[in-house]
């Protein structure tokens, strides 16, 4: 008796349950954009290495190329297409808008999301690779250019607009700690 390859799979995708048949090689990617057709996620290069994919399970960013469908069944999946209440923007989605972080578009659902999952594990206190004191009782790091850079670092952007990136990450950080403030440039507290 032959093993079967595809399932009939139930996907949570932005508050919505979708019920979908896979063949089970077929990534969480071409599930969303070929089968769904949820093509705000954006096939780069297909290797997990630009991150233009980039999708939140569960709150966490990861790259939908190198994740199976089947796999994500029981995840909480958001898009781009769930992150806006509505008509409202995200927090994140309008700093983009405001300090012009994107040029030609193609990477920045997958820079939203990233920022998104970025914020909240900076609010949560997590370090990265640039955080100096990473003890517990040091206290989250300040999010600096350096640290937003290094936490945005999956996600490439083929037109550079990287300064404008890490601005409108810090906006939209200091928009979601409830405060603004007037940070010198590289030094964007939140």
């Amino acid at each position: 008796m032959a093993l079967s390859t595809s399932s009939v799979i139930t996907l949570n995708i932005n508050g919505e349950k979708r019920t979908l048949p896979v063949d089970h090689r077929t990534t969480l990617l071409d599930a969303l954009r070929e089968q769904l057709d949820l093509t705000g996620t954006k096939k780069g290069c297909d290797h997990g290495q630009c991150g233009a994919c980039t999708v939140l399970l569960d709150g966490r960013r990861a790259v939908s190329c190198l994740q199976l469908a089947v796999a994500a069944e029981g995840c909480e999946i958001t898009t781009i297409e769930g992150v806006a209440d509505g008509a409202r923007l995200h927090p994140v989605q309008q700093s983009f808008l405001d300090l012009d972080g994107y040029q030609c578009g193609y990477c920045t659902p997958g820079q939203i999301c990233s920022a998104i999952a970025v914020i909240e594990e900076h609010a949560a206190g997590w370090p990265s690779a640039a955080t100096a004191d990473v003890r517990p009782e040091a206290g989250p790091p300040a999010l600096t250019a350096e640290e937003i850079r290094e936490r945005m670092s999956g996600n490439l952007c083929r037109c550079g607009a990287y300064v404008s990136i890490v601005q409108a990450v810090a906006q939209a950080a200091e928009t979601a700690a409830g405060r603004t403030t007037g940070a010198a440039d590289g030094e964007m507290a939140v």
